[in-house]
């Protein structure tokens, strides 16, 4: 005996399907991410097959860090008929841009703490007192 998926879910059942919550669902169906659910005669929301693979790639476009707006730019782009590739890939190089700026920015403030730690510490030998205090409101750290 074959157990067949029903073609219709519930917000629970498709949120469930896709590893999202029922929020994420809500959130996307309002963001325009997802289309509007059909509603029965009671108003529960159901969603169909297509409706998890969409709910599945957003899920999985958050975790390589897209934003929703950038991730409906994708799915408009693949509604309209257009291969989204190169949109993704443009995304993607902009995000890892950014992840390079912010791993510039923190070598250098590890830089600047090892200097002031180093400065604290030599000061402390040297019989200073509240060295790092007067590190940090000099804003030596901050070279």
């Amino acid at each position: 005996m074959t157990i067949t998926e029903p073609d219709v879910y519930t917000v629970s059942q498709a949120a469930r399907q896709a590893g999202v919550t029922r929020k994420a669902i809500r959130i996307y169906e309002t963001r325009g991410l997802l289309p509007p659910a059909e509603r029965t005669q009671a108003g529960y929301r159901l969603f169909t097959a297509d409706d998890i693979a969409i709910l599945r790639f957003i899920r999985q476009a958050k975790t390589l860090g897209l934003t929703l707006a950038e991730i409906g730019d994708i799915l408009d782009l693949q509604r309209g008929g257009a291969q989204p590739c190169g949109r993704v890939t443009q995304l993607l190089d902009t995000h890892l841009a950014q992840i390079d700026r912010t791993l510039a920015e923190l070598r250098q403030l590890r830089r600047s703490l090892l200097a002031a730690r180093r400065t604290a510490e030599q000061t402390r030998r040297a019989g200073g007192d509240a060295v790092v205090c007067r590190i940090i409101e000099a804003g030596l750290i901050l070279d």
